[in-house]
């Protein structure tokens, strides 16, 4: 059968060339092509692609961190002082440097110390920096960039170079604390000695942490505040709430994220603390303000009794696993209701 249309002949197909049309069911799948296997590598390639990134991170941690973990756990079963570290000779002894500690008053002591002394930094730390974020929230953009300035440059300051400024201010014949406090008439504090006593020189020691962690914490505050909107603020000044209500109602269950993350960084930071005690006073006076880590490092390095330091310094990471656990199933808890 043929047709013309403007001089143009149009064959219409027949049955011996004409190519039949496929249907498809409704459960099967097209036919694979190239652009089949594209995609499924790109698939592949997207799902590892993260895993790429983060090994560099990975390999370094594990070279940095794990590799001495290991060592320090290992040199905790041995008696290992300077004469087997010359001779590189090996003494197991088990669990016996772990059995000494347990049963000894002086780490228990330590212990408790330094649970008190992460708890109240902490605490102070997180109610003072929350504060600072508030007011930084209030305050004009100039005396804002002025305070964030200032602490800034605090919390940049290295610990040594922070701790030699906190033993000039104490100082007991020139420090300015001393002579502040004798001119506005406690004439009982001129020539007072800050570090001869557990409790004043634990006060100076929390001035100087709390001092150098609550930047960390009013910045990320107030980076936080940026992110809600201030009508919400508005309706709840609206509605009759205080500043107290509004805090506890509106800002704190918006940012209970950055609180709980932070209240758990802080833990970390503060009892690990080594430098701020160890640098103000060696752990005095006569080690009543040792701290589990100074206390590893006066037992292991300052005695050489490298063992004995080393299960020290594992039951310290235990202890802090035990104290954050339930910073563990609160984080936990959250990301599940996320």
């Amino acid at each position: 059968m043929a047709a013309q249309y403007k001089g143009t002949q149009v064959r219409a197909p027949d049955e011996e060339t004409a190519v039949p049309r496929q249907r498809r069911g409704d459960g099967e799948q097209p036919p694979a092509g190239p652009g089949t296997s594209r995609t499924a590598g790109g698939a592949i390639a997207g799902r590892t692609l993260p895993y790429l990134l983060i090994l560099p991170a990975l390999v370094a941690t594990i070279l940095l961190l794990g590799y001495p973990l290991v060592r320090n756990v290992i040199i905790s079963f041995q008696t290992l002082n300077a004469f087997q570290l010359i001779q590189h000779t090996t003494q197991w002894t088990g669990f016996g440097n772990y059995k000494a500690q347990l049963t000894s008053a002086d780490f228990w002591h330590t212990t408790e110390r330094s649970v008190f002394f992460t708890l109240a930094n902490v605490a102070l730390i997180m109610v003072a920096g929350t504060l600072v974020g508030l007011l930084l929230y209030r305050l004009g953009k100039k005396m804002r960039l002025l305070l964030s300035i200032g602490m800034v440059l605090a919390w940049a300051m290295p610990i040594v170079a922070g701790t030699t400024v906190y033993q000039w201010l104490f100082d007991t014949r020139y420090g300015v604390v001393n002579w502040v406090l004798w001119k506005v008439g406690f004439h009982s504090m001129h020539g007072y000695n800050w570090f001869g006593h557990q409790f004043s020189t634990f006060a100076v020691i929390t001035l100087m942490v709390v001092w150098q962690s609550i930047p960390f914490v009013a910045l990320n505050l107030y980076a936080g505040l940026t992110t809600i909107s201030g009508e919400i603020f508005e309706a709840a000044r609206m509605d009759g709430a205080g500043a107290w209500r509004s805090f506890t109602s509106v800002l704190f269950p918006m940012l209970k994220p950055f609180f709980l993350s932070t209240a758990f960084l802080e833990i970390i930071w503060v009892f690990k603390a080594f430098t701020q005690v160890y640098a103000l006073n060696g752990g005095g006076p006569a080690g009543l303000t040792e701290t589990l880590p100074v206390y590893a490092f006066v037992e292991g390095v300052g005695n050489q009794h490298y063992g004995t330091g080393a299960a020290i310094s594992v039951l310290t990471i235990l202890i802090l696993l035990v104290l954050m656990s339930y910073y563990f199933r609160i984080m936990l808890k959250q990301e599940d209701e996320l």
